[in-house]
């Protein structure tokens, strides 16, 4: 079974330019609602990502005007990402030391999609299932 980032990754994603307004950020986050945040691109590079909590704290609850804020200035302003061709263990420990529950899959500066911590649990609920099932015959063998 392979566990390799691209096998787990979301091909859906929304994106906006840093100089999109946090209204067309909004939207866009809106658009995909399970997802809750947006990539934000630089001439087409992926560059960070605004999140729904993002706006509610820099634009919305100071009274900012959404449309004359910028994407580019409520963005966090490293991009956590990952290579789709990177292992799951790997993708963990970097949502884990960033505290991020999502990675950007990029390679060559190129999106290739999202891996969430939802992803990875619904991927991986099989194997653990098989696992679990397996530790339980070794460990009651007679009862199974």
């Amino acid at each position: 079974m392979s566990y390799l980032v691209k096998d787990y990754m979301d091909k859906t994603y929304r994106s906006v330019s840093v100089d999109a307004s946090a209204r067309e950020a909004a939207k866009e986050i809106a658009a995909i609602p399970d997802h809750g945040f947006v990539i934000v691109t630089e001439n087409g590079k992926p560059k960070g990502v605004v999140t729904a909590l993002d706006l509610v704290e820099k634009v919305v609850s100071p009274g900012k005007d959404a449309d004359k804020v910028k994407a580019g200035e409520v963005m966090a302003s490293t991009l956590v990402a990952i290579d789709p061709d990177e292992d799951l263990v790997k993708a963990s420990a970097i949502m884990q030391r960033n505290n991020t529950r999502r990675l950007v899959v990029v390679k060559a500066g190129v999106v290739y999609g999202i891996l969430s911590e939802e992803g990875i649990a619904r991927g991986c609920s099989g194997y653990v299932d098989k696992s679990t099932r397996d530790v339980l015959k070794w460990a009651f063998p007679a009862q199974i």
